[in-house]
């Protein structure tokens, strides 16, 4: 049991490990971790100190940290490993958030292609597409955030916004070639209820409003499908500065 061991061999600690017997070598040469016991024969063997030493730069490898940085941090009289931890516990609940999103989204998937049979290649593209443009331009918490606000309205309530985003959408653009400068009280009106219609599915969170200007910012095609061109958006997000 390694428990009842208090010194390690390089190959016992590799074999224990999956970490290589070059990798150890490589860590003693640039001075990151040094076994720092000798046996009888003159063996170099690793400590229990040593172990929780390479715990830790293992842990700061998986954070992005380069070997440099690690050393750095190690030798830091103020560092906590506790921290080490907790940030690793930290990313270790965002990708199980990520993954039982996209095992929300694949049973959707199974559902649609239970319910027809089989997706054209255009479908099953855009299904992709989505999910992709999704998780760059949305956090995980960000999407539960979405996707809960959806749940409060009801499927009602929100057929009831989309029909009413045409209309809005049309009048904005009126205004627009009218000429009708953004910080008017008539487009001013019509900016108080596009972020009233916006904040039912953002709950009001200025991070999921600044992500989601972005991803229309730079995906103007998406916004193209419901009548929102670039000169548009820029002239709404201004009267919406002003709201």
């Amino acid at each position: 049991m390694i428990a009842e061991k208090e010194q390690w061999k390089v190959g016992e600690l590799a074999k224990l490990t999956g970490i290589t017997v070059r990798a150890l070598h490589h860590y003693d040469q640039i001075s990151l971790l040094a076994p720092s016991l000798h046996s009888d024969v003159g063996h170099r063997l690793y400590s229990r100190k040593d172990i929780v030493r390479l715990q830790q730069i293992i842990s700061l490898k998986q954070l992005g940290f380069s070997l440099d940085e690690i050393g750095d941090l190690l030798d830091n009289p103020g560092f906590r490993p506790d921290k080490v931890i907790r940030f690793q516990l930290d990313r270790l609940d965002r990708q199980i958030r990520i993954q039982k999103d996209l095992q929300h989204r694949l049973e959707h998937l199974y559902e649609l292609v239970q319910a027809r049979c089989e997706l054209t290649g255009t479908e099953l593209i855009k299904i992709i597409e989505e999910m992709h443009m999704t998780e760059k331009y949305f956090t995980p918490e960000q999407i539960a955030t979405i996707k809960k606000q959806g749940e409060l309205l009801g499927e009602e309530k929100i057929k009831e916004v989309e029909n009413e985003w045409p209309s809005l959408i049309a009048k904005a653009r009126a205004e627009m070639e009218k000429g009708t400068a953004p910080k008017s009280p008539e487009v001013q009106v019509l900016a108080k209820r596009w972020k009233e219609l916006v904040n039912l599915f953002t709950g009001g969170d200025a991070g999921i409003m600044s992500s989601a200007e972005r991803y229309y910012a730079e995906n103007l095609d998406r916004a193209a499908e419901y009548g929102i061109d670039k000169q548009l958006w820029q002239y709404i997000s201004k009267a919406m500065e002003n709201n």
